[in-house]
């Protein structure tokens, strides 16, 4: 796990960490209880993923499994003991001791590649963390932003109400036209339709953030902020995305090692074409007749004849599986390029977006309601006008909390594209399918 928690907490900001025992469980439940205590954050919701996630120390299991692997193809066949006893006129005893030469004379090679296979599963132990951890931000982001909406129509129910029961108590003096009593009627309706479907939204988003920080019972109750974080002052630059994602996107280091494993096991299968078994035994029998006792030592040497085939069907094979990982590797390459380009395009069009909402058309939609209202007042304008001001002013508010979503997915995506570990937002109205996931 050393290279897996290096690696991690160079890009994450937290290490892996393998839960073992009942101590590192204990350690692990105090730590998440302390990061739920207070309001959470993106990063703490990282951790919490890290630490509690049931399935990402499944892969750290598969990693142990891989471990002791490597072990075992590290070390040297064991003889085979033999006894035969035949009893009859004479007596005969046979002792053999056979060793698999063939597999010892292999046995260098066979290791350096079980240490290529070893460090492939330390690369997928690597890749399977920084896909929770993504997967942790996303689910963050859309809780956040689906409780914010909840509050932001909680305060317009509110105010739609207080001008319901006052729009009530004219229409009952005879002030208020009938038609217009309706029209706040149904202004508060639909506001408190929206504000239901917020609410079950909310109570989504907040389950599937309990699953991938594996909570359940009294953990469950904790809090998130009222509202997203502001957007970054200026976006991010990056010179060359498509350099910096093949430099470092973990699936493609993961192609590049399982290549290089296949070279080995190619020129191994190449070497041994003509050679399926040979052993070696040393070979002790004792001959009984008539009481006479003859003492008998040799060898025996065990080689298949290839008869039949002289090994152009597993070189071919082994070939061909060699060539098939090439040409995906370079696939790969290329849809790392394509997905790093595509998740800045995203990234930047969704703070353009999310920043227009914060710095136009919020303070717009503010000018129109003061506006809108003093005509009202002033009788210069009627109720429909305003609450078609209302309905729109609700409107952009909720673009606007969907639009700095939509920004901060695109963010964690842009790092999945560089980093590895992607999967699937949806920004924009539109679903962006991460290379690694397409691949797999």
């Amino acid at each position: 796990m050393t290279l897996v928690a290096d690696h991690t907490g160079s890009v994450l900001g937290t290490p892996a960490v393998k839960i073992r025992d009942e101590a590192d469980a204990a350690a692990a439940k105090a730590r998440v209880g302390s990061l739920l205590a207070r309001p959470l954050t993106a990063s703490g919701a990282v951790e919490i993923a890290l630490l509690n996630n049931r399935a990402l120390q499944a892969a750290y299991n598969d990693l142990g499994v891989s471990e002791a692997d490597l072990v075992q193809a590290s070390l040297p066949p064991a003889p085979t003991f033999s006894l035969v006893h035949l009893t009859g006129a004479e007596l005969e005893v046979e002792r053999l001791v056979t060793q698999n030469i063939l597999a010892l004379l292999t046995l260098p090679r066979r290791r350096e590649i079980a240490q290529d296979t070893f460090k492939v599963a330390q690369a997928r132990a690597i890749e399977a963390t920084l896909a929770t951890a993504a997967e942790a931000r996303r689910a963050y982001y859309r809780a956040v932003a689906a409780g914010q909406t909840v509050k932001f129509l909680e305060q317009s129910r509110a105010a739609a109400d207080a001008v319901s029961e006052l729009a009530k108590k004219l229409g009952e003096t005879g002030a208020l036209p009938k038609l217009d009593q309706a029209r706040e009627h149904a202004f508060y309706a639909e506001v408190s339709g929206q504000l239901a479907v917020a609410r079950l939204k909310q109570r989504g988003e907040r389950e599937k953030l309990n699953r991938v920080l594996g909570l359940w019972g009294g953990e469950l109750v904790y809090r998130l902020p009222d509202k997203l974080q502001a957007l970054p002052p200026k976006p991010r630059t990056s010179a060359d995305v498509e350099t910096e994602a093949v430099t470092s996107r973990i699936d493609l280091q993961i192609a590049r090692m399982e290549l290089a494993a296949l070279s080995k096991e190619y020129g191994l299968t190449h070497a041994i074409r003509f050679i399926d078994m040979l052993e070696a035994s040393g070979v002790s029998r004792n001959e009984i007749k008539s009481g006479e006792r003859t003492p008998r030592n040799g060898y025996e040497l065990s080689l298949q004849i290839p008869i039949y085939d002289f090994g152009e069907v597993k070189t071919k094979r082994a070939e061909e599986t060699y060539l098939r990982a090439v040409n995906l590797l370079m696939d790969k390459a290329v849809n790392v390029r394509a997905d790093a380009r595509q998740s800045y395009q995203v990234y930047r069009g969704a703070y353009d977006i999310a920043r227009y909402y914060d710095k136009e058309i919020l303070p717009l939609r503010e000018i129109i309601s003061e506006q809108t209202l003093l005509n009202y007042n002033g009788m210069l304008s009627d109720l429909f006008g305003l609450l078609t001001d209302a309905r729109d002013r609700i409107s952009a508010n909720v673009q606007s909390i969907d639009a700095k979503r939509d920004f901060w997915l695109a963010d964690v995506d842009l790092h999945a594209a560089i980093v590895g570990g992607g999967g699937m937002s949806t920004v924009g109205g539109g679903q962006i399918q991460q290379t690694s996931a397409q691949n797999d």
